[in-house]
């Protein structure tokens, strides 16, 4: 028997009964969108997790810190940096070293900057993913006096011939209009200075910044590039130890130590491996690795609960194409006792009921692949209105819950052809014991049956 004369004989059988089809195919729809639309929430909430994840903070990157009091214990210096660089999956390491306005003064004639400046491996700055608004980030071999603005820091600023109303907010007028800061990062000349003991009589001569660029606000980076400036880190060593022996300053440790460091891990995987060495050496960490594990096993949980209770759908819609199939042997004993009497191959009668059972799981598959789109999107558009009109705290809840691009329910590419062959192959396996029963049924009875 040709392959053509079996389909032909296997969809006139569907639709010669097309209520009972009908009804079959039905479960199989709604089996299949139930498990697609339960799978599709939970990889919408598993999304909505790492994005929040991802505000907060770089799930790569890895903060240690040099908290230890001991003299005995290891020191965050230069060198202890390049052990932790020469790490297996270690992209990029770079120091954290704070000064405070009030150690040195960075000024644009009569304004000074009241912010925090932290001194850094500026051409590490695009490994842990800084961007620029204005300017370009300093590449390696930049000159020591370069430095970079937060992006609000140009509104730290103060006049320092006013003792009072001597600053500008970066807070917008009726109108929405920003105001204009007192200096433009870009165009105005910078240097800074060495703060001086309030008694002392010496002077120190000013020496001059070059501003690249203004780094874009990004809230999950660490140091944080807002209210602030960022300078080589080598140089601000040096101004540190200048401040430190013009103040008088005794060093509380014979060690030099950075407070802390950031790493860049490649890849998510390989965090909780790199901070297990960083511990092993002495030091504290903290990476989104702490929040992230106990976070991805809930929503895995729930993702199995969400796919269970889509599975046990699909399994009822498997018991009826199998109850459909059974009633068709015992509807259709005559007929295939003549196509055995015909010379029709064993193989070929079992053939036409899996084709049967196979296109019914197919057709509920595609149509029930369709309305968890349509579902899918209702589910979406729902949740972005209700977070637009909610407002307070109903707007932050539909914000913090939606995924990617605001979505609840994600749908990926991998998700619909997985449904679409999990429901054909139950389809085929639910008509796997009524074709075997077909194809055993006795020719000469069958012919005498009515």
């Amino acid at each position: 028997m040709r392959i053509q004369d079996m389909l032909s004989m296997a969809f006139g059988n569907l639709f010669k009964r097309k209520v009972r089809t009908l009804l079959t195919v039905t479960g199989v729809i709604i089996g299949t969108c139930a498990i697609v639309v339960m799978m599709s929430l939970g990889i919408g909430i598993k999304q909505s997790m790492q994005d929040t994840l991802k505000n907060m903070g770089d799930l790569t990157v890895i903060t240690v810190n040099s908290t230890s009091q001991s003299p005995d214990a290891a020191a965050l210096d230069d060198k202890m940096l390049k052990k932790m660089k020469k790490m297996e999956h270690v992209a990029a390491l770079t120091p954290i070293l704070s000064l405070d306005s009030s150690m040195i003064s960075i000024q644009s004639k009569k304004y000074k900057f009241q912010g925090m400046i932290y001194g850094v491996y500026l051409d590490t700055l695009k490994d842990f993913g800084y961007k620029t608004e204005n300017g370009e980030l300093p590449s390696a071999g930049a000159d020591k006096t370069t430095i970079l603005f937060g992006k609000d820091a140009e509104y730290d600023f103060i006049d320092i011939r006013k003792s009072s109303n001597n600053m500008i907010y970066p807070q917008p007028d009726k109108n929405g209009k920003m105001p204009d800061p007192y200096v433009r990062p870009m165009k105005d000349k910078f240097q800074v200075t060495v703060t001086l003991p309030e008694d002392s009589t010496a002077t120190v001569k000013p020496l001059k910044l070059r501003c690249v660029g203004t780094l874009s606000e990004d809230g999950g980076k660490n140091p944080y590039p807002s209210h602030s400036i960022f300078m080589d880190v080598t140089y601000a060593k040096e101004l540190q130890a200048k401040y430190n022996k013009l103040n008088n300053v005794k060093k509380t440790s014979k060690k030099e130590s950075y407070e802390s460091a950031s790493v860049k891990v490649d890849s998510i995987a390989n965090v909780p491996k790199v901070e297990k060495a960083i511990k092993e050496l002495g030091f504290t960490t903290y990476s989104m690795e702490n929040i992230r594990k106990p976070m991805e096993e809930q929503m895995r949980t729930i993702q199995m609960i969400l796919g269970g209770l889509g599975g046990i759908s699909l399994f009822v819609a498997a018991l009826g194409i199998t109850n459909t199939m059974i009633m068709s042997i015992y509807e259709r004993t005559r007929e295939i006792g003549i196509m055995k009497v015909l010379g029709c191959v064993v193989r070929n009668i079992r053939t036409i009921f899996l084709i049967e059972s196979g296109a019914i799981g197919f057709i509920g598959g595609v149509i029930g692949l369709a309305q968890s789109y349509a579902i899918s999107f209702a589910i979406n558009t729902l949740y972005a209105t209700s977070g637009d009109q909610g407002g307070g705290a109903a707007g932050m809840i539909m914000e913090g819950t939606a995924g990617a691009a605001g979505q609840i329910s994600i749908i990926p590419l991998w998700l619909a052809l997985g449904a679409l062959l999990f429901s054909t192959m139950v389809g085929l396996l639910s008509g796997f014991y009524p074709a075997n029963r077909a194809v055993k049924v006795s020719a000469l009875t069958a012919i005498k049956q009515e």
